[in-house]
């Protein structure tokens, strides 16, 4: 690791590890003497205990429907005699009723089969008269004597009004031909599998979909407060003036929890490079103006024209604070840029993981990406899964403050997204093939190299502030924006 000798004087003069954090941490060690790495980590998580961040209002409803003839048994045909109807409702049952309580979700399941023309004209005039959130078809059946299946599922998907809607066809209930009736109604999805516990992704797409419609997000920066609503995704923006922040630090005091994060941070770094403790206990106090701006205003994500205060020297940059919520399952987004605000809030209510939202830079000698940027969750592969390694550095444009390095793991398969208004996302993948030291290189301090899927010139690649997020979820974007209305572009 390369260290700018031409930083200012105040910073720490050469690099050190944690090891030797730790043992010279003076005003943080005094603070949290008598304490071991797992009390560091509970007070320090206290912070999320005492700032909680608002929750939506109401919780999705979902309907299910079961499209089957009322028999005990099916001869010939698909799904077959061996197909045991009533153990596989309940089966599918079963994992609708888990993801349901996983999720929050308030799950109506219809236990009578839509087996005829009035069980399907009950359904719609129930649905017209109390549109539920989101709706679940699941097709129970392929050929029985008399009994037209797909033409009673594309009917409800027809004529079910524009709620989000799921038709689920597990393996044996469907040829190519039936799956086309659905293919290009606005605002429905076919899933046809083999695998039943797809019927929980099904759940948790529908649950973010009403998720979005209800989540505000605080922006801060210049200008007066105003809620702006989203079309199509229907989040709320809700802007409140770069002063409030600036009144709110005011406030915030050096507490023990807020030395906790700030030891933690230095504890858990394989390395630090220009931060000293000082900035360690400001990053710290960042996080927590966020936590009480997002309870106060009832919001459930935060992003900020950070640029802006932080090059008038109005607060150090809020890079590792950022870091923090992301790592949480919250959203901390730079530059008050709400497309990846939205973008990040998806990306958590879909994966259960934090997406990197980050400058791109296109190399045109290798036909790579770089994407770069000063904060980044350590988290990478979920909320509840170990951190990545990072290297706690300056805010690179500032050299001030505090700012993540984090390591990107070497052929990581990578989706990359971001809303590009509120009705279209890019989308695509890649692999990882490096991170990127800064100096020598210039730019951000978390930067990585992806070789991009299907791009033959990298400077085509669409969009700024992408996220790069671990793991191919491409097919999984594509099946929430058919459910919710968003056109997909490729990158």
């Amino acid at each position: 690791m390369n260290v700018d000798e031409n930083r200012d004087q105040h910073r720490c003069p050469l690099h050190i590890t944690r090891r030797d954090f730790i043992s010279t941490a003076g005003i943080l060690a005094a603070a949290t003497v008598g304490y071991g790495q797992t009390q560091l980590m509970e007070m320090s998580s206290t912070l999320l205990n005492a700032y909680p961040a608002a929750k939506p209002a109401r919780k999705a409803r979902i309907c299910v429907g079961f499209v089957r003839p009322d028999v005990k048994g099916y001869w010939m045909g698909w799904p077959g005699a061996a197909y045991d109807i009533k153990a596989r409702q309940r089966q599918y049952s079963k994992v609708l009723t888990a993801a349901a309580r996983k999720f929050g979700v308030e799950l109506e399941l219809l236990r009578e089969p839509l087996g005829d023309d009035a069980a399907v004209d009950a359904l719609l005039g129930k649905l017209q008269k109390n549109a539920p959130d989101g709706l679940i078809i699941v097709s129970m059946c392929l050929h029985h004597p008399g009994f037209s299946s797909w033409e009673k599922t594309n009917r409800i998907a027809k004529e079910r009004g524009e709620i989000p809607t799921i038709v689920f066809s597990p393996m044996g209930t469907s040829f190519t031909g039936d799956l086309r009736g659905t293919r290009d109604i606005p605002g429905v999805f076919c899933a046809a599998t083999q695998d039943i516990d797809w019927l929980g992704f099904a759940v948790r797409m529908l649950n973010a979909v009403n998720q979005m419609k209800n989540t505000r997000i605080c922006i801060v920066r210049r200008g007066e407060n105003k809620d702006v609503k989203l079309d199509v995704i229907g989040t709320t923006l809700h802007y409140i003036p770069n002063q409030r922040f600036l009144d709110e630090l005011e406030k915030v005091e050096v507490s023990k929890e807020i030395r906790a994060m700030a030891e933690l941070y230095g504890s858990k770094a394989k390395m630090i490079v220009e931060p000293n403790r000082q900035d360690l206990l400001n990053a710290a106090k960042n996080y927590v103006v966020c936590r009480r701006l997002m309870a106060a205003e009832d919001c459930q994500g935060f992003s900020m024209d950070c640029l802006g205060p932080v090059s008038r020297r109005e607060i150090q940059p809020p890079c590792l604070a950022f870091s923090r919520l992301r790592d949480e399952g919250g959203l901390g987004t730079c530059e008050a840029d709400w497309n990846a605000a939205i973008s990040t809030r998806l990306t958590n209510l879909l994966f259960d993981r934090p997406g990197f939202m980050q400058d791109p830079a296109p190399n045109t000698v290798k036909n790579t990406l770089m994407g770069a940027h000063c904060t980044c969750a350590t988290r990478l592969h979920g909320f509840d899964k170990p951190r990545s390694p990072f290297i706690l550095r300056s805010h690179s444009e500032s050299n001030i403050g505090v700012a993540m390095q984090v390591l990107w793991p070497i052929g990581e398969r990578v989706t990359v997204m971001k809303f590009t208004g509120p009705d279209t996302i890019i989308l695509g993948t890649g692999t990882v093939l490096g991170n990127i030291d800064t100096p020598p290189a210039g730019g951000c301090r978390t930067s990585v190299e992806l070789e991009l899927d299907d791009v033959p010139d990298v400077r085509d690649t669409k969009g700024f502030h992408q996220l790069f997020i671990c793991g191919d979820v491409e097919k999984e974007f594509k099946a929430y924006c058919q459910v919710a209305g968003i056109k997909v572009v490729h990158i």
